[in-house]
């Protein structure tokens, strides 16, 4: 395979080396799609993880170049009426980017910053998010332009039948599951899902509702078992431990609930509005008041400190100054920068949890390393979602944390074996490539 071309367009073009092999992906994802800066980036990080396999393997770096591809990318016009008459468009999005392992899975965003571009990157990180896990699930994303914060309840639910009126033609039990991501909690899927259930007839799976909104904790639980699991290997355990919370969604939410078991200090929450610090940690009664606060669409967490005299509000200005042991980032996309990560290694952080999709950008990764602060991605937090689709009603906190186990070992051992210890980023890259690209090798040329 190695002396075969891996591009063969104005010439055959063959590597040597697996690292060049993976600057030539790189490269032929710049020709074709230099305009989408999330997806160069997705591919970028993970094809540099790869290149050891690729030195193992060549033929591997074949079904890479498959991969970058997704099989099928849709875009649709979303019609809705707002409150005062007025027609609102939107664009709609889902990408079912790989089946090779099975039906596809995947979550909807909603906000001003989606776009076909970000929908792509997020649709291929969630091929080895999905394949590491080794449920036989495939890779979709989906989602819309549509800002949820600043609608109406009313609104915000005629756009989701809108939305899902043209969706409905290429989702459905067994074909393509649908699950919570930003901007959608469970009363946007239950919006989706009142009018899919309009116009199909069938919607179950083995006796499960399709687009099930049982998982709305379970991502946010899993997310502190893999940071229970990751100080483990340090001998270090949660108790104890300032948390800083970047977010206030309902991962935000459930992290710092989850926290709260095992003795850890959730110190803040932020949102577009600012952030909210209590120096002497969150505990579950003002977390209670901060989710009700929460619960209604559109409120801030300013609202917070009217109840609270010992909070502080956008103090210190950044709040990455927050002295702090652990980050779990639930925030934006990229809101954590490589100037975030000196300010958070200099204030002692040891680690940076992803819970959130691509919070953390690709130079962060790399001040990160330089840093020696730990890192946990969120290819491999953000799998308890998938977890609790495997199991449905049956899952318990010890069947969680089970799995996290699992999980986390095998991304632990493949980042080990090819030589990137500790680097959890490559191992669940490495993991959940083998899967799919086994199962693509079996499948042929699709």
């Amino acid at each position: 395979w190695r002396n075969k071309p891996l591009f063969r367009r104005q010439g055959d073009v063959r590597f040597k080396s697996g690292m060049e092999a993976s600057k030539l992906l790189i490269a032929e994802a710049h020709r074709r799609d230099s305009h989408e800066a999330e997806y160069i980036d997705s591919i970028a990080s993970t094809m540099e993880c790869l290149s050891p396999l690729f030195d193992r393997n060549p033929r591997y770096a074949f079904v890479a170049k498959q991969l970058m591809e997704p099989e099928r990318f849709i875009q649709f016009r979303v019609a809705w009426m707002d409150d005062v008459g007025v027609v609102r468009l939107n664009r709609g999005f889902r990408i079912q980017y790989s089946s090779s392992l099975g039906p596809y899975q995947g979550p909807l965003h909603l906000g001003s910053h989606v776009n076909g571009g970000l929908i792509k990157a997020l649709g291929f990180d969630n091929v080895f998010s999905n394949g590491l896990t080794g449920y036989d699930v495939g890779s979709s994303v989906g989602g819309s332009d549509f800002n949820p914060f600043d609608k109406s309840e009313a609104e915000v639910q005629r756009f989701c039948q809108s939305y899902m009126t043209e969706l409905a033609k290429y989702v459905g039990p067994d074909i393509d599951d649908p699950t919570m991501g930003m901007g959608v909690a469970e009363k946007e899927m239950g919006y989706l899902f009142g009018q899919y259930k309009r116009i199909n007839a069938k919607f179950t799976s083995g006796n499960v509702p399709f687009m099930n909104k049982k998982s709305s904790e379970v991502p946010g639980k899993a997310v502190v078992l893999f940071a229970k699991e990751m100080l483990k290997d340090i001998n270090q355990s949660l108790m104890g431990k300032r948390c800083l919370i970047v977010g206030s969604g309902k991962t935000a939410r459930a992290i710092a609930a989850k926290l709260l078991e095992y003795g850890a200090i959730p110190l803040t929450f932020s949102d577009e509005s600012g952030h909210v610090y209590e120096p002497s940690g969150i505990d579950a009664s003002k977390l209670r008041t901060i989710s009700n606060i929460k619960t209604d669409r559109g409120a801030t967490l300013g609202r917070y400190v009217i109840s609270s005299t010992t909070a502080k509000f956008n103090e210190p200005s950044n709040i990455f100054d927050v002295p702090c042991d652990l980050c779990f980032s639930c925030g934006p996309i990229k809101s954590i920068n490589a100037d975030a990560v000196t300010q958070l290694a200099d204030n002692g952080c040891m680690g940076v949890i992803e819970a959130g999709h691509k919070n953390v950008t690709l130079d962060a990764r790399h001040a990160l390393k330089s840093r020696g602060v730990m890192y946990a991605p969120h290819i491999v937090t953000l799998t308890g979602v998938n977890i609790v689709h495997a199991h449905k009603h049956d899952l318990t906190d010890a069947t969680l944390e089970s799995e996290v186990h699992r999980i986390y070992n095998d991304v632990k051992s493949a980042a080990t074996e090819f030589n990137a210890r500790g680097d959890l980023f490559a191992g669940g890259s490495m993991v959940g490539f083998l899967r799919v690209a086994d199962a693509m090798l079996a499948h042929g040329a699709i």
